[in-house]
């Protein structure tokens, strides 16, 4: 029985990861945050991996506050770059796959087309700079795989679907960027895909290489907004304002929509279309009384 290693497992994708893996009974799963192992830290990493046989790591473990990251680039490479280099090393010393996770957001927005994994990157902040060069830490590595995802949220966390509704209870209105244009990604069906992904290495052999996943379809973040406001039947009005009306520390890339043919033809990947993935999350939540 494979054994696979969650780390980041208190974030959104990893807590969704806890809830699938019941569904895949021909795992064994190890979950692991800050408090068990500073990834930061090789020796740590070390004593903690000597004694387990691990088949798979997933890497959840990011620096996500993008605004943040401006004012602590450091901390920011530490953990975007350094802990994916540090796995990617001692993956290549073992028996043990790694799967990373990464960004839309090395990518400019300057594309008017959905973008695939071959293009140039060009990060635009901190943030992005210090996944990018997680990537690069990877590219090369055949025990790694990277898979860049984009706007993900979830019943967990700290995300734009439980802002928006907590911002429902407080305000009548809100002010939501309209000319920044991605696809949001439900941390479910991301963390199925994951391990679909696994299931698929396991019998076919792993294919090492970048992917992009996120759900299907296009939108901006006011029409993901007016979507949370019709899906929870909230009262509260969504108004589009532009990007420059609304300055953050960090800039975002204008168009950040993903090619995904890559993840579907090499792994026989089904992606729902994102407005699926809302109501998933959103059923959810009402199942939990929120």
């Amino acid at each position: 029985m494979k054994h696979i290693l969650v780390t980041g497992a208190n974030g959104q994708l990893g807590t969704s990861l806890k809830k699938r893996a019941r569904d895949f009974d021909q795992f064994t799963f190890t979950f692991v945050d800050i408090q068990d192992v500073d990834l930061t830290d090789e020796t740590s990493v070390r004593q903690f991996l000597d004694p387990m046989q691990i088949d798979y790591i997933i890497n959840c473990a990011a620096f996500t506050a993008v605004d943040l990251a401006e004012k602590q680039p450091e901390r920011a490479f530490l953990v975007n770059a350094g802990i994916p280099a540090l796995l990617g090393k001692i993956c290549l010393e073992r028996p043990v796959y790694l799967i990373h996770l990464s960004t839309d957001y090395i990518y400019d927005g300057n594309s008017t087309r959905p973008h695939q994994e071959d293009e140039i990157p060009a990060a635009l902040s901190v943030y992005a700079l210090s996944k990018l060069k997680g990537e690069r830490e990877l590219w090369d590595n055949p025990r790694a795989m990277v898979i860049r995802t984009s706007w993900l949220y979830s019943e967990f966390g700290s995300n734009f679907l439980l802002t928006m509704i907590r911002l429902s209870k407080e305000k009548p209105e809100v002010n939501v960027v309209y000319d920044q244009v991605g696809t949001p990604t439900y941390a479910g069906d991301l963390a199925d895909t994951l391990l679909k992904v696994i299931a698929y290495s396991d019998t076919n052999g792993f294919r090492a290489g970048i992917y992009n996943y996120s759900g299907e379809g296009v939108c901006s973040w006011y029409d993901f907004a007016v979507e949370i406001m019709q899906a929870t039947q909230r009262k509260c009005l969504i108004k589009p304002v532009r990007t420059s009306e609304y300055p953050l520390p960090a800039k975002r890339p204008a168009y950040s929509v993903m090619d995904k043919s890559k993840i579907r033809n090499t792994f026989g990947i089904n992606i729902d279309y994102w407005k699926e993935g809302l109501l998933k999350a959103v059923n959810n939540l009402k199942m939990n009384g929120i």
